[in-house]
């Protein structure tokens, strides 16, 4: 069917053509969430509801660069201790100095980061205490 509505054919006709054209090619088939309530009737009327899931989806971020450097560390340095190996530590340790420093020379809006460089021995040394010496 075209994409153009037919001159002399109703709107709401010619879009059920459509759907019932869609329908038949299987264009509803397997569509994700099927036979699922809908997320979040249960919640009162947001008129932001959009904006908030293009954030989750996108993982936006509304902080200055300095505090969403310190998040980023927080949740890189819990992922830490859960590492196989020192390697491994150590690599993870190497790359968030590397961020940190690169933020610190950048970082000019916002709070200024308080974040130096992280000593990659002394978060060994507490990644094998936290392992139980098994590492």
């Amino acid at each position: 069917m075209t994409g153009r509505k037919p001159p002399g054919r109703s709107w709401e006709s010619w879009l059920d053509e459509l759907i019932r054209q869609a329908h038949e090619d299987g264009a509803f088939d397997n569509l994700e969430g099927a036979g699922k309530p809908l997320a979040d009737l249960d919640k009162g009327y947001d008129p932001d509801w959009w904006v908030k899931k293009l954030v989750q989806r996108e993982k936006v971020s509304a902080l200055p660069p300095a505090l969403e450097l310190l998040r980023k560390v927080e949740v890189e340095i819990t992922r830490i201790w859960s590492s196989r190996n020192e390697a491994e530590v150590r690599a993870r340790v190497g790359a968030l100095n590397t961020e940190i420093a690169r933020a610190n020379a950048l970082i000019s809006e916002g709070p200024a980061s308080r974040l130096g460089v992280l000593d990659a021995d002394a978060i060994v040394a507490e990644w094998r205490g936290r392992a139980g010496g098994h590492a």
